[in-house]
């Protein structure tokens, strides 16, 4: 393998070679704004440093700008303006196939009366959101495509963060600082809206397959913990991104085939007097084709899904700016262990069961921002959305018997949701933000599964009706001089189904006491309703139904956060931060003293809980993380991350216990080399090598032990939930590399990528499984070696 990667990227070096008669360029444009305002800034100095003669422009009277005739490669740009900090970007992908748009945000420095020199952060995973203080990373769409193992996900590139791990190799679940997936917050254009995966259950944020299209996202947020007052309904993290508007000047087109499908792109101008621009992206699944190739899944089951993404941008009408945006697919699958051979292991399916799974989600929904005055800016956001989630499932236990139904599920929400906000620079100190977010949740939620108690189809959930939750928030900031930064705010939350609600204060504090340190604190309750097949399970007492579950409690976390950041240089940076959290009202089983936790659950296809709970368990997670990381410089990035975590939870035993996701450590190193291919002056083509190691604890797992059935002459398990997380499986470790080769011809960029997954073929334990015939355990290992290849063409 690795001398036929060799030999093809010789050849594509050679052949890239026949073209380098002449250089280069394509066009940079953009647009400078003021960061809290959202106003123009005209007059704003933008230059591209290294170029013969020096290249710029200054922007117009509503902030545009654009720089022609720019030799493709990595470029810098620098933008000055007037009482504002100076920004500095460095090695932006400049390439022949589109042209390069850049929208700045820059933010105004504080006078004081004293003579200052006004220069770039150093930091540049600074967040979008100004309004973050701690425990917040700004990410890019390269970054998605540059870590290895990231598979253009955004869940899995955040995998390489510092307090993150991914639960399993087959899903996208993101575990922080040992909270369960189910705490995470998905947001797109300001709008909360459902798991943008496929396959993904209610009750879940993950899922095998991302629906989100990296090559549509805009610069982006994560946060893991003590988040501002706009963001609820989260106890463990938030991802909000930003879709990209497309280029406003020119058409262009995008083909790709990679690992996540057949994709098919377009963007260009549309009604041109308002600088309106369409961007659309169509995805179909490759994962059948790569089957057909000899690709080992570790199941039977051949995974089908196609997805849309899109957005319309109109950025000057006479009432404001105005957009609509887009995502949806559909996805399905079937596990059939009635046609698998007898010999074979399915790694993911049911013994004994033929199962079918599909799901859908779609949302769509249309941004309104408008200045009221220069200081003032009103953001409205409404979105409709549909998921639903369908299961058969027919058990094969009993040979002597056809396939029979036990269990089936139809799960639907059909959700509107508006959100509204109205930002103030009320001078160069203080900014206040205030809104909320409302959204009406009409539910149909039927599940039934075979008793065999009562030897009939009893009804799990049979419910159809609406719910109403309400998210008003305030938020002020207040930069005390250029050094300490203040941010207060209060959230509520209030979930009109049982009148639940709850109250949430939130601070943070950045102080940089010298040049290059800063110290950050946050702190906050954060809470979240639970998954709605919870609120609506129904007990079956032999004669009537009832729902036991409806007034449960939201579940609360306490966020405690302190950080320390030291930069190097401006391309080298440290970072060190070290969390309390407590959690409360947590669900737990209400019917008897046992080891359930609600904590536990998140990183599956469902939400599973007891008959009966109660909102009365509790748990706390505490660490430390610590990332060193050089930005991309001079062809070289590098990123180390590690962390050492606790995580605890008590249950309606009295017990406390490890979680689920307790894996108590985690490291991850990272990186990246790219050179050029050819005359140095050309800057056509490069290549890039990426190397990623992951070394974690073992998964938690619960034990069980096989137990002989005479009436089905089989072995069945029994599981020992009093020892529930006592032990880890064996330490995880995988090492995943990357190698692409880009080329630049006339306006046309190529980009060819080989990843290997799992270089090394290491075992690592996905789960336990056992022999029917004979008892024996055996073991369900995670993905093996794969080589994904990736082919990208822009015009």
């Amino acid at each position: 393998m690795i001398r036929l990667t060799a030999i093809l990227f010789v050849f594509l070096a050679g052949f890239q070679a026949l073209y380098a008669e002449a250089d280069i360029t394509q066009t940079i444009r953009g647009r400078v704004t003021d960061r809290q305002t959202l106003q123009p800034l005209p007059g704003a100095n933008v230059i591209i440093p290294g170029t013969e003669p020096l290249k710029g422009a200054s922007t117009d009277s509503e902030g545009y700008f654009e720089i022609s005739n720019i030799p493709v490669g990595r470029i810098d740009v620098r933008i000055t303006f007037m009482g504002f900090k100076e920004v500095y970007l460095s090695n932006i992908s400049h390439i022949s196939g589109r042209e390069t748009i850049i929208n700045v945000a820059m933010e105004e420095y504080i006078l004081t009366g004293e003579e200052v020199v006004v220069s770039a952060s150093a930091d540049k995973s600074q967040a979008i959101n100004p309004l973050t203080a701690i425990s917040a990373r700004g990410f890019t769409v390269e970054e998605t495509e540059r870590f290895a193992g990231s598979r253009n996900d955004v869940a899995r590139m955040a995998a390489n963060y510092a307090g993150v791990i991914v639960g399993s190799d087959d899903r996208n679940d993101i575990v922080v600082r040992g909270n369960s997936p189910t705490g995470l917050l998905w947001r797109l254009e300001g709008i909360d809206i459902p798991s943008p995966n496929h396959w993904a259950a209610f009750g879940s944020t993950g899922g095998p397959v991302s629906m989100l299209n990296n090559t549509l996202l805009s610069n982006s947020d994560f946060l893991s913990g003590a988040f501002p007052a706009e963001y609820g309904n989260a106890t463990a993290s938030v991802f909000d991104l930003r879709m990209r508007n497309g280029n406003d000047h020119r058409h262009e087109q995008m083909f790709q085939i990679g690992f996540n499908g057949f994709e098919l792109g377009a963007e260009g101008p549309m009604l041109r007097d308002q600088k309106g621009s369409y961007l659309v992206n169509f995805r179909y699944s490759t994962m059948e084709v790569f089957d057909m190739m000899g690709m080992n899944f570790g199941t039977t089951g051949i995974p089908q899904y196609h997805d849309l993404s899109f957005k319309f941008n109109l950025p000057q009408t006479r009432w404001g700016s105005f957009s609509l945006f887009g995502l949806g697919g559909r996805s399905s699958i079937a596990f059939l262990d009635s046609n698998r051979d007898e010999d074979e292991l399915d790694y993911y399916a049911g013994d004994g069961f033929d199962l079918i799974n599909g799901a859908d989600m779609g949302v769509m929904g249309i941004n309104h921002i408008v200045n009221l005055t220069p200081s003032t800016w009103l953001r409205s956001t409404l979105a409709l959305s549909h998921r639903n989630m369908r299961t058969d499932m027919d058990s094969l236990i009993r040979p002597q018997m056809d396939p029979f139904r036990i269990y089936g599920n139809d799960f639907r929400e059909n959700r509107v949701s508006g959100a509204i906000s109205v930002n103030s620079r009320l001078n160069s100190r203080n900014t206040l933000k205030g809104g909320m977010n409302l959204s009406m949740r009409n539910l149909q939620l039927n599940d039934s599964v075979y008793s065999y108690t009562y030897d009939q189809i009893v009804a799990i959930r049979d419910m159809e009706g609406s719910g109403w939750l309400m998210q008003p928030y305030v938020h002020w900031q207040h930069r005390l001089n250029n050094e300490i930064t203040f941010n207060t705010g209060l959230h509520h939350q209030y979930y009109f189904v049982n009148n639940t609600h709850s109250t949430e204060p939130r601070f943070g504090l950045n102080y940089s006491f010298l040049p290059k340190h800063t110290i950050s604190l946050g702190a906050g309750r954060h809470s979240q309703i639970l998954a709605e097949t919870v609120y609506f399970t129904k007990v079956f007492d032999g004669n009537t139904y009832h729902t036991p579950n409806k007034n449960a409690e939201m579940l609360k976390s306490d966020h405690l956060v302190l950080g320390y950041d030291y930069s190097f240089n401006a391309h080298t940076r440290l970072k060190v931060e070290t969390y309390y959290q407590k959690l409360f009202d947590v669900p737990v089983n209400g019917s008897r003293a046992d080891s359930y936790s609600m904590l536990n659950e998140g990183a599956n296809f469902g939400v599973f809980n007891p008959d009966t709970i109660a909102s009365s368990g509790i748990g706390q997670n505490i660490g430390i993380e610590i990332t060193l990381e050089r930005f991309f410089h001079k062809g070289l990035y590098y990123l180390f991350t590690a962390s050492v975590f606790d995580s605890k939870y008590r249950a309606s035993d009295g017990a406390w216990r490890n979680t689920a996701f307790n894996n108590n450590y985690i490291a991850n190193l990272l990186a990246g080399y790219e050179f050029r291919v050819g005359s140095s002056d050309k800057r056509r083509s490069m290549i890039n090598f990426n190397i990623k190691a992951t070394y974690a604890g073992g998964q938690r797992y619960v034990p069980f032990r096989t137990v002989w059935d005479e009436d089905a002459q089989l072995y069945g398990r029994q599981w020992l939930h009093n020892n529930a997380f006592e032990n880890r499986y064996q330490d995880y470790f995988r090492t995943d590399l990357s190698i692409g080769f880009k080329m630049n011809t006339g306006n046309v960029t190529q980009e060819w990528m080989i990843e290997i997954t799992n270089l090394f073929n290491n075992q690592n334990i996905h789960s336990m499984n056992y022999d029917k015939q004979t008892g024996e355990e055996k073991m369900v290992p995670q993905l093996g070696m794969m080589v994904i290849p990736q082919w990208r063409i822009r015009f």
